[in-house]
């Protein structure tokens, strides 16, 4: 369906959660969201509350709210929850339990955010049941067919969100069920047992039957295997939702939203926002502060990531707190004011962080707060009565704002593409998930979020790149390189020699297809692309605090992996402290590339210092790029969209003290024009902008 049902910025909130909020306050809480702006309602559809018998729904409630929607003037949205499962499947389907490694079955819960029952902590398939047994899947899919044959062609209807947060667990599934699909899934793959048996190393499987998946997460080809068929057969039954309401209603769209999870929970628990992304019409992200910390760069982290995964597609912050947090394990220990209590210009702020980011949209994760279970009391933007609050007034004057006839120009215009990308390769996810699991010494997401912030705090915006859309970028920053199969390797070289630039931390590729390491290092052609042979390599990141190197005479520090070299064709641009060769520039047909034999990522990740910060801004100098948009103020952000009707700057300042900042704009000499938002004493002189605490400007540029 083509997203014309949606307003111009969706701007509302999740409501209604079956024992939330009260019955009798439902017409006076949409009267008072109507009144505030609000025009998009998501509520939990959950099958254990709808189809309390065997074929005998219970709709009444959610009739009730499709209807107040209606005559409000809100769009709804349908989030289908059938990982919720109702008591009498759990009995019916005991033989059909989703099973843990250790043949634990998945049990059916109280919810912690909806105070009812079937709830599982796997959020993929149908929680607690496997989807893999005919017989659930085809319970699943009568009840969506029901779903949707109800509400296909409603007023209020606007669509189907068809994965709440998408991930599932990390220790399942190993019914029998799944365990036969896998084994189909690898004849499919491999043909023959032969052929499996040199692939996997093990030769005394004599038939099919024999084959179990992996009980132990270890870095082995069989433990690739499973974890590649369990991303498929998940979003394979994400795909037969979306299916299954596709054949009752084509108007409708179709919506998921996931938790800025790829980096680093890709592999564990198949959070693949670029995979999620592909298969619905409008994606979007939970992003909680109070969850994940309240740091500029991790509010941006999230939107930056889902805009990378939509690739172009509209996509809005679905999930975005507007109350407190009290007692949840992540916020323990934690400052008042780290999320733990939102404040309106927390939700300000948090707001246009996420607009200028791209969102078109921002619903919060609750209209007021759930009234029992554990998370009693949170997110709510409105009091624990319903009742206005300052808090809700604040997202009551960015919803209108938002959807002003004015502000239309504003939300047509879409960020420009990054000053540099971050290189996104699955399989080096996977194999440092299996290779590291016992220890956990969290390199990948280190290297990875150590980048991001280096770049981000040098106000360089870098964006997210899968190694699969390499054509889309120019110039690619490749934190973790540890693994790459043939083809991806291939494809990156091919990508150089055609005039891409390249700078990778150590390691690339060491690890080929099915995590073989290759006698020949860089691996599968990567020695010629960098220029270069290895020397010496160190596996011991436990210790990487400890490196040191140079690159052009400057001090760096290391961390990680560190790998030395000789350089063939390269020429050296830095040593290690004890005389090794740590950075090398290579020439590659029409492209470029400089390899730094350790991961200043994660360096600057756990110690934010100075020295790492300039290596960042020195390698972004390296590479000839200008940036788009720079700010003489550090403690600012600014992000550049552009649209048909030309470009807008969107500058915030997330600190608590009024910020002053002079702009500069790499493609033009822009005059400053008209402001679509500003706070209380904001100023624009010249190219000089003031902007109050936790708060934006956001500008048009005029040529």
């Amino acid at each position: 369906m083509p997203l014309d049902k949606l307003p111009q910025s969706p701007f509302g909130a999740v409501y209604f959660r079956k024992s939330n909020p009260p019955k009798q306050d439902w017409a006076r809480d949409y009267g008072i969201a109507a009144e505030d702006g609000l025009n998009v309602f998501r509520h939990w559809f959950m099958w254990a509350a709808i189809e309390r018998k065997p074929g005998r729904y219970d709709w009444d409630d959610y009739d009730r709210q499709m209807d107040l929607a209606a005559k409000h003037g809100i769009k709804t949205v349908i989030a289908e929850l059938t990982h919720t499962v109702p008591d009498w499947a759990y009995r019916k389907f005991a033989h059909a339990r989703q099973l843990r490694a250790d043949g634990r079955p998945m049990t059916a819960n109280m919810g912690v955010s909806a105070a009812t029952g079937g709830f599982t902590s796997n959020g993929g398939g149908a929680g607690s049941l496997t989807m893999n047994a005919p017989e659930v899947k085809d319970a699943v899919e009568a009840f969506l067919k029901a779903l949707a044959t109800r509400y296909k062609g409603h007023p209020a209807l606007l669509g189907y969100d068809v994965w709440n947060e998408v991930n599932y667990a990390e220790d399942v599934d190993f019914s029998t069920y799944m365990k036969a699909d896998f084994r189909l899934w690898l004849q499919a793959k491999y043909g023959d047992l032969d052929a499996l048996a040199e692939a996997w190393y093990r030769y005394s499987y004599a038939e099919w039957d024999d084959i179990d998946p992996p009980a132990e997460t270890a870095a082995y080809p069989q433990n690739l295997d499973w974890l590649e068929f369990k991303r498929q057969n998940y979003y394979d039954q994400m795909q037969f939702k979306i299916d299954t309401i596709r054949a009752v209603d084509q108007d409708c769209m179709i919506a998921a939203h996931g938790v800025g999870g790829a980096i680093p929970n890709m592999a564990a628990n198949g959070s693949d926002d670029w995979l999620a992304a592909s298969k619905v019409e409008l994606y979007g992200l939970t992003w909680v502060p109070s969850r994940r910390g309240f740091k500029p760069w991790q509010n941006f982290f999230g939107p930056d990531l889902t805009r990378a995964a939509a690739r172009g597609k509209k996509w809005w912050h679905a999930e975005r707190p507007g109350g407190p947090l009290w007692l949840q394990s992540q916020v323990l220990g934690r400052d008042k004011d780290d999320g733990r209590v939102m404040e309106p210009e927390d939700i300000r702020i948090l707001t246009m962080t996420s607009f200028a980011a791209g969102a078109t949209g921002v619903l919060n994760l609750r209209y007021r707060p759930l009234l029992d279970g554990p998370l009693f009391g949170a997110f709510g933007s409105y009091g624990m009565d319903g009742s206005r609050t300052p808090r809700s007034d604040m997202a009551s004057s960015i919803g209108k704002w938002a959807n002003a006839p004015e502000q239309q120009a504003l939300f047509e215009a879409r960020p420009v593409r990054g000053d540099i990308g971050i290189l996104v390769i699955p399989e080096a996810q996977a194999w440092d998930y299996l290779l590291n699991h016992k220890h956990k010494p969290e390199t990948y997401r280190e290297a990875m979020w150590g980048a991001y912030r280096g770049f981000f705090d040098n106000g360089i915006q870098a964006d997210w790149v899968h190694i699969d859309h390499l054509a889309d970028y120019d110039t690619i920053y490749a934190p973790y390189p540890i693994m790459l199969t043939a083809d991806h390797a291939g494809a990156l070289a091919s990508w150089v020699k055609n005039g891409g630039t390249l700078i990778s931390e150590a390691t690339p590729g060491y690890f080929g297809d099915r995590g073989k390491v290759g006698v020949i290092q860089p691996h599968n052609g990567l020695d010629a692309v960098f220029g270069v042979r290895e020397e010496d390599v160190e596996f011991m990141p436990d210790i990487g605090d400890r490196i040191a190197f140079e690159f052009d005479g400057k001090p760096v520090r290391g961390g990680g992996f560190l790998q030395s070299y000789h350089p063939t064709t390269g020429t050296s641009r830095g040593a290690f402290a004890d005389g090794r060769q740590a950075v090398v520039e290579n020439q590659f047909g029409k492209g470029r590339t400089l390899l730094v034999g350790t991961n200043p990522g994660i360096a600057y990740f756990k110690q934010s210092n100075a020295d790492n910060l300039a290596f960042f801004a020195a390698i972004f100098e390296w590479t000839g790029n200008v940036q788009q948009v720079r700010l003489s103020n550090r403690v600012m952000q600014a992000r550049l969209h552009h649209g048909p009707n030309g470009n807008v700057l969107w500058v915030l300042n997330p600190t608590r003290q009024t910020q002053q900042a002079v702009v500069s704009v790499s493609d033009q000499s822009p005059t400053l024009g008209a402001i679509f938002w500003s706070g209380k004493n904001s100023s624009v002189v010249n190219s000089t902008v003031t902007v109050p605490p936790r708060d934006a400007l956001v500008i048009q540029l005029v040529r």
